[in-house]
């Protein structure tokens, strides 16, 4: 449903909600060296979100990518906004035109729910929430540290 752009976005706006603030910048290299992402792709997405204001950057010897406190109250659907647009969550699943309660595609009444759920969380749920969630769970911005023959935990 979302493109690689978008998802390389989503993880590292997360990324950077977790580990950077205004005192923290954190360079485009070790975004894409921690969350295993091309880094040249990734430094185009980063300056798309820092245009449309998703993430702050400073430029010179200390600088970086950061979330500032305003950056945090973002949420998921504005990135989504900002890298893919909002279109694949307003077309058919099965790619008609005109499918609608009134003329359902048959798949549509399981797939409408599906994605108001989805859309309820991207929407409502801040960056900053989000970020407090990972880091008090065991979920993963990347595979980078796992062991996955095991199913151990980061280190």
């Amino acid at each position: 449903m979302l493109s690689n752009a978008c998802k390389y976005a989503i993880r590292s706006v997360l990324y950077l909600a977790i580990h950077s603030d205004a005192t923290a910048k954190i360079g485009v290299k070790t975004i894409a060296q921690e969350l295993e992402t091309p880094q040249p792709f990734l430094a185009k997405l980063l300056q798309q979100l820092t245009r449309d204001t998703l993430v702050s950057s400073t430029k010179g010897p200390n600088g970086g990518f950061y979330l500032d406190d305003n950056n945090k109250q973002n949420t998921v659907w504005d990135v989504i906004k900002s890298i893919d647009g909002t279109k694949k969550f307003d077309t058919c699943f099965l790619g008609l035109s005109k499918c609608n309660n009134n003329n359902p595609c048959p798949v549509h009444f399981i797939v409408v729910p599906f994605k108001e759920s989805i859309l309820s969380n991207f929407r409502d749920k801040t960056i900053l929430e989000y970020s407090d969630e990972i880091k008090n769970t065991q979920q993963v911005l990347s595979l980078k540290d796992l062991n996955l023959l095991d199913g151990a935990a980061p280190k």
